[in-house]
């Protein structure tokens, strides 16, 4: 499996496509790795170079000592893009690979041409629940939280007319490496980037779920009107709108990424 080395972390990635055609960068959310993607792989390989990659403490990558920040997770993703001789990119992340992309778009701006923030937000979540969450972990493993998890990630009637897409979810979740994803949720607890994504200037869309419960798509609209000319897409579904509401997603991806 191709892997790449950076400052000492072995980061699992899939780079495939048209090697002249631009780049989009994949981010996955916490609890999954890069097969999250699997439902967008073939409509943007037949435009881009596609890379996607296992966040730090997810999939084939390394699980290092926590906690993490998110300014680490995202510095992983520049040292990707260095090791793989990548310059500027599209990048698309959802909840957890939002907020890397938020910091990339404010920290690493000579990196990024477009920016897609889907299912995310500046600041995700209650200090006390992500306590909560990572003390169940720790006590109980991953069994302790999953089901629970997943019920966020999808709403009733899709699980009830496409349950297969929960139950191989519900599997990355249940392998994820607990320590890796008690990191994580540290890094996602202890970011606020409320006063940091002003200062965007790549072109930005976001993307929310209109039954999200873990981000809500109250949260997506101020984020979006917070960074300067952001535009705000809603579609149907909750969390992983990616795989839920896949029909309007991947169209409204790819034409902002193609959009003149």
């Amino acid at each position: 499996m191709p892997f790449v080395e950076s400052a000492g972390l072995k980061i699992h990635y899939s780079l495939t496509g048209d090697p002249a055609a631009p780049v989009v960068v994949l981010s996955n959310s916490l609890g999954t790795n890069f097969t999250m993607w699997d439902l967008q792989a073939p409509a943007l390989e037949k435009s881009f170079r596609l890379l996607r990659y296992d966040t730090r403490g997810h999939g084939r990558t390394a699980v290092t000592p926590g906690p993490y920040t998110i300014e680490q997770l995202g510095r992983d993703v520049l040292g990707l893009l260095d090791g793989l001789k990548l310059g500027r990119v599209h990048f698309c992340g959802l909840s957890m690979g939002g907020m890397i992309g938020q910091w990339l778009g404010v920290h690493a701006p000579e990196r990024i041409n477009r920016l897609v923030l889907c299912s995310t937000s500046p600041k995700i979540g209650a200090l006390e629940s992500w306590n909560a969450r990572i003390e169940a972990i720790r006590k109980g493993g991953m069994n302790a939280v999953a089901t629970a998890v997943v019920d966020r990630w999808f709403t009733p009637e899709f699980r009830a007319r496409a349950p297969q897409p929960a139950v191989a979810l519900l599997g990355l979740l249940q392998s994820t490496p607990p320590e890796g994803y008690v990191a994580c949720c540290e890094a996602i607890r202890d970011a606020d980037l409320r006063d940091a994504v002003p200062s965007i200037r790549a072109p930005v869309q976001v993307m929310m779920g209109a039954r999200d419960p873990a981000t809500p798509a109250a949260d997506g609209r101020a984020m979006a009107q917070r960074i300067p000319g952001a535009r705000y897409v809603e579609l149907e579904g909750s969390h992983l709108c990616n795989v839920e509401s896949v029909e309007r997603f991947n169209p409204e991806l790819i034409g902002f990424l193609t959009a003149m």
